[in-house]
């Protein structure tokens, strides 16, 4: 099927009306801000009353992801619902439904929030995975990890992100198998999870595909994705591979898409591996870190996009018009070595040529937490990591 192929007739949303987010994070700020920029008036539902969304948004819904009563006001007061956030029940998921339309659907959503279910879709349809077990007790993990030869990445099957919900093994020589095991078992909450056999890695790429109700496609070039600690440090559109990976990736995350009938936008975390294959990682079936370089990187935004995609509007180029990077600002940037606050020096920063600042006016920093990015743009994508990482250094 043609990337821009259209299945059947569009019946856009169009500007004026009301879009409902479920979750106010920085993504959905950022898909806020994407969507007033277009006549579009925005809510959101969270459970933080100080959202990074609250300052750019119409209205704000306090409320957890499992109160459904609330999800059907939020979608009484829209005419699309869409999200930025994977853990959202799927009750509220099907009390908005029952009123407006809710783009990506309770179906997608149900299989991508569990990460057991998730693998087993993936392989029932064929796409390429590494080797990995679903686990639900101990036992089953000390097995898995000895099953797959002994170094595994173990992760929760719902909830985790950032490294969170997350362990390994096999990584230190001369550690306890056993006690490894067992702190695996505990990092994941004691609870159900995947076991997943760590392979040789070239690079972690993404890539983002934008499918409307319509069945038009766009699909953006791959990201280069590097992380410390489990979490996203840096990301560079493109990424430097091939042509044939590159189309090879291309197609894979499109293949995904129509699987799916996607509406929305899907984000496909891929490993490159020493051998040249590649493997599926995770799905993020919402805007992703790996492409906030997009808003300078390329003719239109993953925010845009998502508006674009669940208004059934045309889907916008995605074509790279400059390589551009981003680089991550956790809350450790705002904290001396001994917990006490400090300002960042962002004046530094900003005197560096091609580099700007976001932030998502998170109140409470912490270790960890992501509260902004830079993002530079350069001649080449080497030029761009450089550049966002010298602009990081002086911070």
């Amino acid at each position: 099927m043609s990337a821009t192929s259209v299945e059947r007739k569009a019946n856009p949303i169009l500007p004026g009306a009301t879009i409902g987010i479920f979750g106010g994070g920085q993504l959905g700020r950022m898909t806020a801000m994407a969507a007033r920029a277009m006549g579009y008036r925005i809510q959101v539902l969270d459970p933080d009353p100080a959202c990074p969304a609250r300052f750019v948004v119409d209205a704000c819904i306090e409320a957890s992801w499992d109160d459904a009563r609330e999800a059907a006001n939020l979608a009484r007061g829209c005419d699309v619902v869409t999200l930025e956030i994977e853990q959202i029940s799927l009750a509220s998921m099907d009390a908005a439904q029952a009123l407006v339309p809710v783009r990506p659907g309770r179906a997608m959503l149900a299989i991508i929030q569990n990460r057991i279910a998730q693998k087993e879709w993936l392989q029932k349809n064929g796409f390429p995975l590494g080797d990995w077990r679903p686990v639900h007790s101990f036992d089953e993990v000390r097995d898995a990890i000895h099953a797959l030869g002994g170094r595994a990445f173990c992760k929760s099957a719902t909830g985790g992100y950032d490294g969170r919900g997350q362990g390994k093994v096999g990584f230190h020589p001369g550690a306890d198998p056993e006690e490894e095991a067992r702190g695996a078992w505990t990092a994941l909450g004691e609870r159900a999870g995947v076991v997943e056999k760590a392979v040789e890695l070239e690079r972690e790429i993404s890539v983002l595909v934008a499918r409307s109700p319509s069945g038009e496609v766009k699909v953006y070039p791959a990201a280069w994705n590097h992380h410390e600690n489990q979490i996203l440090a840096w990301s560079v559109l493109p990424a430097p591979l091939t042509d044939i990976m590159a189309d090879e990736a291309r197609q894979l995350a499109e293949n995904i898409a129509h699987a799916f009938e996607l509406e929305g936008i899907l984000a496909v975390e891929m490993f490159v591996t020493t051998h040249g294959k590649l493997l599926v990682n995770e799905l993020a079936p919402r805007p992703h870190n790996s492409y906030h370089a997009s808003e300078r990187a390329c003719v239109t935004s993953q925010f845009e996009q998502l508006v674009r995609a669940v208004c059934d509007l045309p889907l916008g180029d995605v074509s790279v018009v400059q390589p551009c990077a981003i680089a991550n600002l956790l809350g450790d940037v705002w904290l001396n070595e001994d917990g006490s606050a400090r300002t960042p020096r962002f004046d530094r920063v900003l005197a560096v040529p091609g580099v700007r600042l976001h932030l998502y006016e998170k109140h409470r920093p912490r270790k960890g937490r992501k509260m902004g990015h830079l993002s530079a743009v350069g001649a080449t994508a080497d030029e761009a990591v450089a550049a966002v990482l010298q602009a990081q250094e002086l911070l």
